[in-house]
């Protein structure tokens, strides 16, 4: 199949060039001139404009995103909406939020074309590996997008499905990241227990590779945790900062406007966003309240 892929950074230049090795015509798009040379190299046929990039295709054309959400999602919608026509498919590869995908979708189904929200995880593995992709959108669009879902997909059966209409693939992707902090923060948490157990001299790299085969808490997640740990154990240069990318506020959010308890992901959120304060007010007070009320000595800055 012809598709346009809008966005060729990492993930966007990895899944052009998966499709590229399956056997499909990529026309890429993107602002970064070196990012756009990378991928030409991979076989990706590079435009210099999204107006190009449309008439470089033929009907019904696919025009997959890959950029941030927000904003920008609106802004390339906006200018490439002008070159379809009715029955073109846009494909929403992003984290955007899914109340953003719902509103998108009826926008542009006043004019016939579909959106088709893809929350896609795999990351940098996902050119050799195969990506995990959750559809959102109409049985018509999908069938339009499914040659390239299955060449994405780890395998033709399994690691990728149509979870519901527009905005369910980006629901679904954004409880995915939510439960992601979750897990995280546990292994991190059970790390961190063992390496302050100084007396049993735990190499935390052995254990992590232990549990890696037969245990009942094996995972992907944990793969690469081993792997890190073989690299640098003590974490040495690492800054104690973890940012987030949105998709776990949204899953608590959405937790409250259900009314669903979601207190290990609503926690491990917490810690990311405590991780980065690098002044710590709230550490800070609870000291002086326990100077205060128990006259308890208040270790001093310097």
């Amino acid at each position: 199949m012809n598709l346009g892929m809008v966005g060729l950074g990492k993930m966007g230049g990895n899944m052009a060039e998966r499709l590229v090795r399956g056997g499909h015509r990529v026309v890429g798009f993107d602002l970064d001139a070196a990012t756009a040379i990378e991928s030409e190299s991979e076989g990706v046929e590079i435009v210099a404009t999204l107006m190009g990039m449309a008439e470089a295709m033929q009907p019904p054309r696919v025009v997959w995103l890959m950029v941030p959400a927000g904003e920008i999602v609106d802004q390339v919608i906006a200018e490439i909406l002008p070159h379809l026509e009715a029955g073109d498919v846009i494909v929403d590869g992003g984290n955007s939020n899914y109340k953003d995908t719902v509103r998108r979708a009826a926008e542009l189904e006043e004019g016939g074309i579909h959106l088709v929200d893809v929350g896609t995880s795999g990351g940098v593995w996902g050119l050799a590996e195969g990506y995990s992709m959750m559809a959102g959108g109409s049985e018509e669009a999908i069938a339009i997008l499914a040659p390239a879902l299955l060449t994405l997909a780890p395998a033709a059966d399994r690691g990728w499905g149509h979870v519901g209409p527009s905005g369910a693939g980006h629901f679904v992707k954004m409880v995915h990241n939510g439960i992601e902090y979750g897990l995280m923060e546990a292994y991190a948490e059970g790390f961190a227990l063992m390496r302050a157990k100084d007396d049993f001299g735990f190499d935390l790299a052995q254990i992590a590779e232990i549990w890696r085969y037969g245990s009942v808490v094996r995972s992907w997640l944990l793969d690469l945790t081993a792997s890190a740990l073989a690299e640098n154990p003590t974490m040495e240069g690492i800054a104690p900062y973890v940012p987030d990318s949105g998709e776990g506020r949204w899953t608590v959010f959405e937790a409250i406007d259900l009314d669903v308890e979601m207190p290990v992901i609503a926690l491990s959120l917490m810690r990311r966003i405590d991780s980065r304060d690098p002044y710590d007010y709230s550490d800070r007070l609870l000291s002086a309240m326990r100077n205060q009320f128990g006259g308890h000595a208040m270790k001093r800055e310097g």
